[in-house]
């Protein structure tokens, strides 16, 4: 239980287990110079009362050696078993949240928010790191230590170990009583936070719009009062937390007071003697740093349940997984009385569509925006599963094969280009890893990319910027389908993939693809009636149903939806101010 609370891996847990360790090992060693200087103090007060000699130096200098060498062993110790393999492990955290976003369907990202992720990737993360590494082994370390402090302290003489301990479950009553009330005040800040951040990623994610409509002030005032929520909350988080830690450490220093008064008077009757009430001096005095210190780490870990919550919930989310062993017959790909909604809505955006996209052939989706075109091609390369009904690929159902093997046979050109703050030779590379450099060059020569690559700086080596900021839509469209080309997978989906380009660009374009998918199967989302003219097959989609399908002439002749498109089109294209 406790190590799913922390949310440590396998290999996080036994190292965690080594740091409560070594840190109780290290705090033990540390009582050792009190237990050197009582030796030393009774010999004292045996040569001061009854006459004996003066102890000798070399032995005490010995012990004094001794305790150093192993304060120094422990504390490299305890150094070792927390920092560093807090960072592997830290590390080992990042990668396998990314591992695992890696393997999540699409509708997963499109309930969260990307401020949020981002936040659990790298803050939560980095805070939790900080949690390890400072605050639990020593928060487990030290009540270890203490406990085993305060039993023998008892044991040896119980009304100096009450007197000395009493204040330590009254401090921890005190803990548990304000914790609820507390904790409240710190998940409330950490929601504030949130939304400060996500306010902020939404500022610098539309500025250019902001502006253009002349709502800058409004949306800053809207920013500026997250800013102050989250101040607001913060503020209260630390004036509840300092509250609860202040009333706890002053009772913990009533255990000293009372140490003294009682150990006095226990002294003065006779019941123990000054050596005895000096060593629980000296163990009162020590015994209390490190749990003042376990006082202000709890505040820490109660801060970091939130960011461990949203990090165990994310590792909860369901991959998509499938068999990594795809032996397809062909590559024609079905779908099959197929319906899907968004994140489980109850308004379908596919009900029942059937057709079917041949190999060897140029199959069209076309229909109003809205139609449920963009949805097929992602429900084909399975970045969703459906509903109901199947998406096969070569008679072998996509849901049931992992996503990756299953990728490797598709080449996706998709509306919005994704581009990596890379050279353009990276960006193309990525559609085939250990590609070479003259077929990169062919790919992006098909895509029609020198004529714009030239003009840059250094040509096939200059970094683009994020997500390709340096280059226009058009120019981004071109590296995103050189990429496609370049990875040549026997099934090709195109979604608006020469929307960007002008029309002489378009032309060349449309002629290196016309040479270069023949005999794939070849998905195409086109709103341009004389790039749908060119299919084998139009499926026309309206509503989330298959309206009409068939050959472009014979829906032509049949008179309804996709003819109707093509006049409003030619009619559209006859229109000037």
């Amino acid at each position: 239980m406790l190590r799913r609370t922390l949310g440590l891996t396998d290999r996080g847990w036994r190292t965690f287990k080594r740091g409560v360790l070594s840190c109780a090992i290290a705090n033990l060693v540390l009582m050792a110079p009190m237990c050197i200087l009582l030796l030393l103090v009774r010999d004292l007060m045996a040569h001061l009362e009854f006459g004996a000699p003066l102890p000798a130096l070399a032995p005490y200098l010995a012990a004094v050696l001794l305790v150093l060498a192993l304060v120094a062993v422990t504390q490299l110790l305890e150094y070792k078993s927390t920092y560093g393999p807090v960072y592997e492990e830290s590390a080992r955290k990042r990668e396998g949240i990314a591992e695992h976003l890696r393997m999540l369907p699409l509708s997963f990202f499109g309930k969260r928010d990307l401020s949020d992720l981002t936040n659990t990737i790298m803050k939560d993360c980095a805070d939790q790191e900080r949690l390890f590494m400072h605050v639990v082994p020593q928060l487990f370390g030290t009540g270890i230590s203490s406990a085993i402090v305060v039993v023998g302290a008892i044991a040896f003489d119980w009304r100096l170990g009450i007197a000395a301990f009493w204040p330590l479950p009254v401090a921890t009553a005190i803990m548990a009583a304000a914790s609820r009330s507390t904790r409240r005040k710190v998940e409330e800040k950490e929601v504030r936070r949130l939304e400060m951040v996500e306010s902020v990623q939404e500022y610098l994610d539309c500025v250019r719009e902001i502006r253009a409509t002349n709502r800058s002030s409004v949306f800053l005032a809207d920013l500026r009062e997250k800013l102050f929520g989250f101040e607001r909350a913060q503020v209260a988080s630390e004036l509840a937390t300092g509250a609860m830690i202040s009333s706890g450490q002053a009772f913990l220093k009533l255990g000293i007071a009372t140490t003294v008064l009682g150990g006095a008077a226990l002294l003065l009757s006779g019941d123990v003697d000054f050596l005895i009430y000096f060593a629980f001096l000296l163990v009162v005095t020590r015994v209390y740093d490190p749990i003042n210190v376990v006082l202000q780490s709890s505040v820490e870990l109660m801060e970091m349940r939130h960011s461990i919550r949203r990090t165990n919930s994310l590792a909860e989310e369901r991959p998509m997984t499938g068999s990594s062993d795809f032996c397809p017959i062909g590559h024609d790909v079905a779908f099959e009385d197929v319906s899907f909604s968004y994140g489980g809505t109850d308004e379908p955006v596919l009900a029942h569509v059937t057709f079917t996209a041949k190999e060897d052939e140029v199959t069209a989706l076309v229909g109003p925006s809205g139609s449920g075109k963009s949805t097929c091609a992602k429900l084909a390369c399975r970045f969703w599963d459906p509903d109901a009904g199947r998406v096969t690929v070569g008679g072998v159902d996509a849901a049931g094969i992992d996503p990756e093997a299953l990728l490797a046979d598709f080449s996706v050109v998709f509306q919005d280009v994704a581009l990596f703050d890379e050279t353009v030779m990276d960006n193309i590379r990525i559609g085939r890893e250990g590609a070479s450099d003259e077929e990169v060059f062919a790919a992006a020569r098909a895509a029609n990319c020198d004529s714009f690559v030239s003009r840059l700086p250094q040509g096939y080596a200059t970094r683009i910027g994020e997500n390709g900021a340096r280059l226009s839509g058009g120019e981004r469209q071109r590296i995103s389908i050189a990429r496609a080309l370049l990875k040549d997978a026997p099934v090709v989906l195109l979604d608006e993939a020469t929307a960007s380009l002008d029309v002489e660009n378009e032309t060349e374009v449309q002629d290196a693809l016309g040479r270069l998918l023949a005999g794939k199967t070849v998905i195409v989302i086109a709103h341009r009636m004389r790039t749908v003219m060119a299919a084998d097959h139009v499926v026309v989609l309206d509503g989330g149903r298959v309206a009409e399908q068939g050959a472009p002439a014979d829906l032509m002749a049949k008179d309804g939806i996709f003819a109707r498109m093509v006049r409003l089109q030619t009619e559209n294209a006859r229109w000037a101010l």
